[in-house]
């Protein structure tokens, strides 16, 4: 125990060495790229910080070309950072105040942001950190000309809160999903690393295919949007393109010069290493068909059919009403049969028609499995009908053929499918083919 102490303290020191070098690395940077914030500085977007020293950088700031009123400008606190690729990006944002709260949705419809990630809470220690830009559940509000309205509200964990959202401008509506993640406190990180890394899965699921980039925002739009920004960065470096040849170092660094004082804290820091090597860990227990892309289907010989799907046909729940009285169960705890996908039990006496006297017998559930259909070289009719002992068939039923072997290899004359040939009505001989074949 002593020396995994001894292990986790020198490596808390070697990390919290190098956040030191990433933030002196950035100030030298940022003199040496020339970045600037001449913009965010102006009188007329002072009002528009949440922080007086956390302004984006002209190189790389959003820039707000629709104009919705002649009051609108083209600043918005928020810069976009650059993705594993072309179509994967992200822009880290301030939490939006209360004069720009409709910037904030200029934003989003403009780059069209089908997806929100909001790390902080709206009051956090008696502070406020950011304004609510959405509607209560099942309600509408506006903000400047675009309408908001709140379709859905859920929580699948005490961590997250998910909103469906659709926002709608100039007759023009459209759907978006906000994540709000509740356990982060502000400069701290959180308490458990599978909160975040699930959090960003359901991200991942939810912007799927769109090339639109994802808004991530806390408060500030740097300290736990930088980590996000990261994480996120390296699960596509991992699982999308499988490449373990990175440095998180280097990679903070890149994001700090697209936003300034991207991951805010050493805590912040040491997190996305523990938080990525419980990331790696995952990629490595996945199958391979859950990392790689998807592989084309395997061509199969004609002599074989596609197999049926399994959702409806594999199990059925059937009610079969003994011959005689069941005896007790031996077990107690077999003595109820559920029927699976039934939501209501049945009673225990049921009507029978075929057998009145079975009124008062319990129904049995069974599991039944689609019948194995007979080779080709098979009769096309044998002794497997089915048929209870003593049992003879009415005029109602009907036999399933199996195919032929034409029916299966396609030659002229075959249908490809299997028939269900009913009996004819009339007083006529049978056709052929419900004759048995001669051995």
């Amino acid at each position: 125990m002593e020396l995994l102490s001894s292990l986790r303290s020198v490596a808390t020191e070697t990390l919290d060495q190098e956040y030191n070098m990433v933030r002196s690395l950035t100030s030298v940077e940022k003199k040496d790229l020339g970045l600037t914030s001449d913009v965010g500085e102006l009188k007329e977007n002072i009002k528009k910080n949440r922080y007086k020293d956390i302004l984006p950088y002209d190189q790389s700031r959003v820039v707000l070309s629709l104009m919705t009123s002649d009051s609108d400008s083209d600043y918005i606190n928020a810069s976009f950072i650059p993705g594993v690729t072309s179509h994967r990006r992200y822009i880290a944002s301030q939490g939006p105040l209360g004069s720009t709260r409709t910037d904030f949705w200029r934003m989003i419809w403009e780059n069209d942001v089908k997806v929100i990630v909001m790390a902080c809470r709206e009051i956090e220690m008696g502070k406020k950190k950011c304004e609510c830009y959405w509607s209560p559940v099942q309600q509408e509000a506006s903000y400047g000309a675009f309408r908001v309205c709140n379709q859905e509200e859920t929580r699948p964990d005490e961590n997250i809160v998910i909103r469906v959202l659709t926002v709608s401008y100039q007759q023009i509506t459209r759907s978006l999903t906000q994540y709000q993640f509740l356990s982060w406190p502000d400069h701290e990180v959180p308490h458990e690393v599978s909160g975040v890394l699930d959090l960003l899965e359901k991200v991942r699921v939810t912007q799927s295919t769109h090339t639109s980039p994802v808004l991530i925002h806390c408060s500030a739009g740097c300290g736990r949007t930088g980590v996000l920004c990261v994480l996120d960065y390296i699960h596509d470096l991992l699982v999308t393109k499988m490449d373990t040849d990175f440095s998180i170092k280097q990679l903070v660094q890149d994001i700090r010069r697209q936003r300034p004082s991207a991951v805010q804290t050493k805590e912040q820091y040491r997190f996305i290493f523990t938080a990525a090597a419980c990331m790696l860990e995952r990629a490595l227990l996945c199958s391979p068909s859950e990392v790689k892309t998807e592989q084309k289907p395997t061509k199969t010989s004609s002599s074989k059919r596609d197999s049926p799907p399994t959702a409806m046909n594999d199990t059925y729940a059937v009610v079969n009403k003994p011959k005689k009285p069941l005896p007790p169960p031996a077990d107690p705890a077999y003595s109820t049969v559920a029927p699976p996908k039934f939501s209501r039990t049945l009673p225990l006496s049921h009507h029978y028609d075929n057998d009145p006297a079975g009124a008062s017998v319990a129904p049995v559930y069974s599991v039944v499995r689609p019948r194995v259909k007979p080779p080709l070289a098979a009769p096309l009719c044998d002794d497997e009908c089915h048929l209870s002992p003593g049992s003879s068939r009415t005029d109602n039923d009907y036999e399933d053929l199996s195919p032929t072997a034409a029916d299966v290899i396609g030659l002229p004359g075959g249908m490809g499918f299997n028939c269900r040939i009913q009996k004819p009505k009339g007083p006529r001989d049978p056709p052929a083919e419900w004759s048995r074949l001669e051995r």
